[in-house]
Protein backbone atom coordinates (compact mmCIF):
# COMPACT_ATOMS: atom_id res chain seq x y z
CA UNK A 1 0.00 0.00 0.00
CA UNK A 2 1.47 3.75 -1.03
CA UNK A 3 2.24 6.21 1.37
CA UNK A 4 0.49 5.34 4.64
CA UNK A 5 0.19 1.89 6.93
CA UNK A 6 -2.95 -0.21 6.89
CA UNK A 7 -4.11 0.77 10.37
CA UNK A 8 -3.25 4.37 9.70
CA UNK A 9 -5.41 4.31 6.86
CA UNK A 10 -8.39 2.62 8.64
CA UNK A 11 -7.95 4.93 11.46
CA UNK A 12 -8.35 8.15 9.30
CA UNK A 13 -10.81 6.50 7.32
CA UNK A 14 -12.91 5.62 9.95
CA UNK A 15 -12.39 8.95 11.79
CA UNK A 16 -13.09 10.83 8.40
CA UNK A 17 -16.48 9.00 7.89
CA UNK A 18 -17.50 9.65 11.70
CA UNK A 19 -17.08 13.19 11.25
CA UNK A 20 -18.86 13.46 8.20
CA UNK A 21 -21.82 11.03 9.85
CA UNK A 22 -22.33 12.69 12.95
CA UNK A 23 -22.98 16.04 11.61
CA UNK A 24 -25.47 14.30 8.95
CA UNK A 25 -27.40 13.22 12.32
CA UNK A 26 -27.70 16.69 13.91
CA UNK A 27 -29.07 17.54 10.47
CA UNK A 28 -31.73 14.96 9.98
CA UNK A 29 -32.83 15.75 13.49
CA UNK A 30 -34.21 19.23 11.84
CA UNK A 31 -35.12 17.85 8.86
CA UNK A 32 -37.34 15.46 10.29
CA UNK A 33 -39.65 18.53 11.65
CA UNK A 34 -40.04 20.57 8.20
CA UNK A 35 -42.73 23.04 9.56
CA UNK A 36 -40.17 23.76 12.36
CA UNK A 37 -37.41 24.38 9.74
CA UNK A 38 -38.74 26.53 7.61
CA UNK A 39 -39.88 29.10 10.92
CA UNK A 40 -36.08 28.95 11.66
CA UNK A 41 -34.92 30.12 8.38
CA UNK A 42 -34.42 33.43 9.43
CA UNK A 43 -32.38 32.65 12.57
CA UNK A 44 -30.35 30.13 10.61
CA UNK A 45 -29.18 32.04 7.47
CA UNK A 46 -28.49 34.60 10.46
CA UNK A 47 -26.84 31.75 12.16
CA UNK A 48 -24.77 30.51 9.63
CA UNK A 49 -23.75 34.57 8.30
CA UNK A 50 -22.07 34.33 12.11
CA UNK A 51 -20.53 30.99 11.95
CA UNK A 52 -19.07 31.13 8.30
CA UNK A 53 -17.67 34.76 9.26
CA UNK A 54 -15.93 33.19 12.88
CA UNK A 55 -14.84 30.20 10.27
CA UNK A 56 -12.91 32.32 8.67
CA UNK A 57 -11.79 35.25 10.86
CA UNK A 58 -11.57 33.55 14.46
CA UNK A 59 -9.83 29.49 13.06
CA UNK A 60 -8.83 29.80 9.48
CA UNK A 61 -6.93 32.92 9.05
CA UNK A 62 -4.97 32.34 12.58
CA UNK A 63 -4.20 28.95 11.28
CA UNK A 64 -2.64 30.80 8.44
CA UNK A 65 -0.77 33.14 10.62
CA UNK A 66 0.95 30.53 12.28
CA UNK A 67 4.76 30.52 11.81
CA UNK A 68 6.43 27.66 12.86
CA UNK A 69 10.06 26.61 12.70
CA UNK A 70 11.38 24.25 10.10
CA UNK A 71 14.31 22.38 8.57
CA UNK A 72 15.00 25.94 6.37
CA UNK A 73 13.76 28.45 8.89
CA UNK A 74 10.49 29.66 9.74
CA UNK A 75 7.46 28.49 8.20
CA UNK A 76 4.36 29.60 7.40
CA UNK A 77 2.97 33.13 8.39
CA UNK A 78 0.23 35.27 6.37
CA UNK A 79 2.21 35.88 3.51
CA UNK A 80 1.13 38.50 0.48
CA UNK A 81 0.55 34.88 -1.54
CA UNK A 82 -1.67 33.83 0.78
CA UNK A 83 -3.70 37.28 0.91
CA UNK A 84 -3.67 37.01 -2.92
CA UNK A 85 -5.09 33.27 -2.56
CA UNK A 86 -8.09 34.38 -0.59
CA UNK A 87 -8.62 37.94 -2.92
CA UNK A 88 -8.44 35.24 -5.79
CA UNK A 89 -11.28 32.96 -4.50
CA UNK A 90 -13.41 35.84 -3.77
CA UNK A 91 -13.04 36.43 -7.55
CA UNK A 92 -13.67 33.37 -8.55
CA UNK A 93 -16.83 33.14 -6.72
CA UNK A 94 -17.96 36.22 -8.18
CA UNK A 95 -17.71 35.32 -11.35
CA UNK A 96 -18.76 31.97 -10.57
CA UNK A 97 -22.39 33.65 -9.17
CA UNK A 98 -22.33 35.60 -12.02
CA UNK A 99 -21.98 33.06 -14.63
CA UNK A 100 -24.64 31.05 -13.27
CA UNK A 101 -27.04 34.15 -12.83
CA UNK A 102 -26.19 34.51 -16.65
CA UNK A 103 -26.84 30.73 -17.37
CA UNK A 104 -30.22 30.98 -15.59
CA UNK A 105 -31.38 33.82 -17.54
CA UNK A 106 -30.39 32.28 -21.16
CA UNK A 107 -31.45 28.92 -20.42
CA UNK A 108 -35.41 27.31 -20.74
CA UNK A 109 -37.78 28.61 -18.08
CA UNK A 110 -38.89 25.58 -17.12
CA UNK A 111 -35.58 24.00 -16.32
CA UNK A 112 -34.58 23.94 -12.86
CA UNK A 113 -31.34 25.23 -11.39
CA UNK A 114 -29.36 25.06 -8.02
CA UNK A 115 -29.39 29.17 -7.07
CA UNK A 116 -26.22 30.12 -7.18
CA UNK A 117 -26.06 30.94 -3.37
CA UNK A 118 -26.09 27.08 -3.31
CA UNK A 119 -23.36 26.21 -5.48
CA UNK A 120 -21.01 28.35 -4.03
CA UNK A 121 -21.96 27.36 -0.32
CA UNK A 122 -21.09 23.52 -1.68
CA UNK A 123 -18.13 24.63 -3.40
CA UNK A 124 -16.46 26.32 -0.41
CA UNK A 125 -17.66 24.16 2.34
CA UNK A 126 -16.28 21.30 -0.10
CA UNK A 127 -12.65 22.76 -0.43
CA UNK A 128 -13.11 23.05 3.67
CA UNK A 129 -14.18 19.36 3.61
CA UNK A 130 -11.21 18.31 1.91
CA UNK A 131 -8.82 20.40 3.79
CA UNK A 132 -10.30 18.94 7.04
CA UNK A 133 -10.21 15.37 5.81
CA UNK A 134 -6.31 15.94 5.17
CA UNK A 135 -5.56 17.65 8.44
CA UNK A 136 -7.17 14.23 10.42
CA UNK A 137 -5.09 11.92 8.34
CA UNK A 138 -1.68 14.22 8.64
CA UNK A 139 -2.30 13.80 12.45
CA UNK A 140 -2.79 10.55 12.54
CA UNK A 141 0.37 9.58 10.22
CA UNK A 142 2.15 10.85 13.11
CA UNK A 143 0.07 9.91 16.22
CA UNK A 144 -2.86 7.77 16.73
CA UNK A 145 -3.80 9.80 19.81
CA UNK A 146 -3.09 12.94 18.03
CA UNK A 147 -5.10 11.73 15.17
CA UNK A 148 -8.44 10.98 17.89
CA UNK A 149 -7.70 14.84 18.87
CA UNK A 150 -7.62 16.07 15.95
CA UNK A 151 -10.85 14.20 15.09
CA UNK A 152 -12.40 15.77 17.95
CA UNK A 153 -11.54 19.00 17.43
CA UNK A 154 -12.78 18.84 13.47
CA UNK A 155 -16.08 17.04 14.37
CA UNK A 156 -16.99 20.07 17.22
CA UNK A 157 -16.42 22.64 14.38
CA UNK A 158 -17.97 21.37 11.64
CA UNK A 159 -21.17 20.47 13.69
CA UNK A 160 -22.55 23.89 13.86
CA UNK A 161 -21.18 25.03 10.94
CA UNK A 162 -22.66 21.71 8.81
CA UNK A 163 -26.37 23.19 10.71
CA UNK A 164 -26.10 26.62 9.44
CA UNK A 165 -25.09 25.08 5.72
CA UNK A 166 -28.55 23.36 5.66
CA UNK A 167 -30.40 26.97 6.56
CA UNK A 168 -28.63 28.51 3.26
CA UNK A 169 -29.43 25.45 1.49
CA UNK A 170 -32.77 25.71 1.73
CA UNK A 171 -32.75 29.29 2.21
CA UNK A 172 -31.27 29.08 -1.95
CA UNK A 173 -34.95 27.48 -2.59
CA UNK A 174 -33.48 23.62 -2.04
CA UNK A 175 -36.02 21.57 -0.14
CA UNK A 176 -34.75 20.01 3.19
CA UNK A 177 -34.47 16.55 2.25
CA UNK A 178 -32.28 17.52 -0.92
CA UNK A 179 -30.42 20.18 1.01
CA UNK A 180 -29.12 16.84 3.36
CA UNK A 181 -28.27 14.75 0.33
CA UNK A 182 -25.96 17.79 -0.81
CA UNK A 183 -24.70 18.29 2.60
CA UNK A 184 -23.59 14.74 3.35
CA UNK A 185 -22.30 14.76 -0.52
CA UNK A 186 -20.05 17.75 0.65
CA UNK A 187 -19.01 16.06 3.76
CA UNK A 188 -17.67 12.82 2.14
CA UNK A 189 -15.33 15.18 -0.19
CA UNK A 190 -13.16 15.14 3.14
CA UNK A 191 -12.60 11.14 2.28
CA UNK A 192 -10.80 12.79 -0.88
CA UNK A 193 -8.57 14.79 1.38
CA UNK A 194 -8.16 11.95 3.76
CA UNK A 195 -7.16 9.83 1.04
CA UNK A 196 -4.38 12.27 -0.77
CA UNK A 197 -3.02 12.77 2.01
CA UNK A 198 -2.56 9.13 3.07
CA UNK A 199 -1.18 8.44 -0.39
CA UNK A 200 1.31 11.38 -0.94
CA UNK A 201 1.66 11.94 2.72
CA UNK A 202 3.83 15.05 3.12
CA UNK A 203 3.42 16.21 -0.45
CA UNK A 204 -0.13 17.48 0.84
CA UNK A 205 1.57 19.82 3.29
CA UNK A 206 2.27 22.66 0.54
CA UNK A 207 -1.37 22.16 -0.43
CA UNK A 208 -2.99 22.73 2.92
CA UNK A 209 -2.26 26.47 2.92
CA UNK A 210 -4.09 27.39 -0.02
CA UNK A 211 -6.99 25.30 0.26
CA UNK A 212 -7.32 26.70 4.12
CA UNK A 213 -6.89 30.38 2.54
CA UNK A 214 -8.93 29.59 -0.49
CA UNK A 215 -11.78 28.59 1.93
CA UNK A 216 -11.35 31.33 3.77
CA UNK A 217 -11.95 33.62 0.33
CA UNK A 218 -15.79 31.30 0.05
CA UNK A 219 -16.61 31.80 3.53
CA UNK A 220 -16.33 35.59 3.60
CA UNK A 221 -17.98 35.92 -0.05
CA UNK A 222 -20.88 33.87 0.83
CA UNK A 223 -21.72 35.92 4.15
CA UNK A 224 -20.86 39.13 2.86
CA UNK A 225 -22.00 39.28 -0.82
CA UNK A 226 -25.11 36.66 -0.46
CA UNK A 227 -26.37 36.01 2.82
CA UNK A 228 -25.86 40.09 4.67
CA UNK A 229 -27.79 41.13 1.93
CA UNK A 230 -30.37 38.83 2.40
CA UNK A 231 -30.63 39.79 5.66
CA UNK A 232 -31.79 43.31 4.82
CA UNK A 233 -34.50 42.33 2.77
CA UNK A 234 -36.95 42.07 5.83
CA UNK A 235 -36.40 45.39 8.51
CA UNK A 236 -38.94 44.97 11.14
CA UNK A 237 -37.74 44.80 14.53
CA UNK A 238 -38.86 41.70 15.62
CA UNK A 239 -36.86 40.16 12.09
CA UNK A 240 -33.92 42.50 13.15
CA UNK A 241 -33.52 41.35 16.63
CA UNK A 242 -33.57 37.48 15.36
CA UNK A 243 -30.83 38.27 12.93
CA UNK A 244 -28.89 40.05 15.58
CA UNK A 245 -29.31 36.87 18.27
CA UNK A 246 -28.25 34.68 14.91
CA UNK A 247 -25.10 36.17 13.63
CA UNK A 248 -23.72 36.35 17.36
CA UNK A 249 -24.76 33.42 18.15
CA UNK A 250 -23.06 31.76 15.29
CA UNK A 251 -19.95 33.79 15.72
CA UNK A 252 -19.98 32.61 19.60
CA UNK A 253 -20.04 29.00 18.93
CA UNK A 254 -17.03 29.53 16.59
CA UNK A 255 -15.19 31.27 19.56
CA UNK A 256 -16.27 28.79 22.10
CA UNK A 257 -14.79 25.77 20.05
CA UNK A 258 -11.41 27.90 20.38
CA UNK A 259 -11.46 26.77 23.83
CA UNK A 260 -12.25 23.17 23.16
CA UNK A 261 -9.64 22.97 20.38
Amino acid sequence: MIGAGASVWFSTLGAVLAVSLISLAGILALVAREAFLRRALPFLVSFAVGALLGDALLHILPELAKVEEGELGQEGGFTTGIAFVIVGAIVFFFVLEKAIHVHHTLDAPEHRHIHPVAVNNLIGDGVHNFVDGAIIAGAFIVDARLGVGATAAVMLHEIPQEVGDLGVLVHAGLTPRRAVVYNLASALVALFGAVLALVLEGVVDGLERPLLATSAGAFIYIAGADLIPELHRTNDWRSSIVQFVGIVGGFAVMALLLLAE
